[in-house]
């Protein structure tokens, strides 16, 4: 058995030693900061490249989603440290994962679609039997056709959509949504 023959658990790409080596720490790095009960799930579609993006990153030098998540979460960034900050994300009741849970290597990037659909059945999974969230939140766009698959999962939990479709934090409209996302969410 090769490389090319292992696959991720984690988003079903070919999975490296590096690339789970990655996987590894990411999961290390959300774990630390998972709150006991689940407030928000927020759900993104795929794990963004760069550390400076993902929101557990230690470094703190959130950039792209993680700087955009924190301010629809109504997290200041100034004035804090990364622990302070995380630890509030943790105390509000959020938490984020996304149903591929790495980001995407150069050759998949076509196939995200095909990708999500195959991961999202094991995700409804760990959501309706391990996070139990009170409110799931999709926030990316590319889950709008997957909408229909979210609402009849029997998840146990309210489904907050924006105007009947996903938070759109990764569209041209992101403040708008991240505006309306805060107003769901009470932050």
């Amino acid at each position: 058995m090769n490389n090319a023959d292992l696959r991720c658990d984690g988003c079903g790409q070919p999975a490296s030693p590096e690339h789970i080596a990655r996987r590894l720490q990411r999961l290390e790095w959300t774990t630390r900061y998972r709150p006991v009960h689940i407030g928000t799930l927020l759900l993104g579609a795929v794990a963004p490249q760069n550390d400076s993006e993902f929101i557990y990153s230690p470094a703190g030098a959130w950039d792209g989603e993680a700087r955009i998540l924190l301010a629809a979460t109504g997290l200041p960034l100034e004035g804090k440290s990364v622990e302070a900050t995380l630890a509030e994300f943790q105390r509000r009741g959020f938490l984020l994962t996304h149903v591929l849970e790495c980001p995407l290597e150069n050759g998949e990037r076509g196939r995200t679609q095909g990708l999500v659909a195959n991961r999202l059945p094991a995700v409804l999974t760990r959501i309706r039997r391990s996070l139990k969230p009170k409110r799931l939140a999709p926030i990316s766009s590319v889950l709008e056709q997957f909408l229909p698959a979210l609402a009849s999962s029997e998840l146990s939990c309210a489904i907050l959509l924006d105007q009947n479709k996903p938070f759109a934090l990764d569209g041209d409209a992101s403040t708008e949504a991240m505006r309306r996302l805060r107003d769901v969410t009470g932050q």
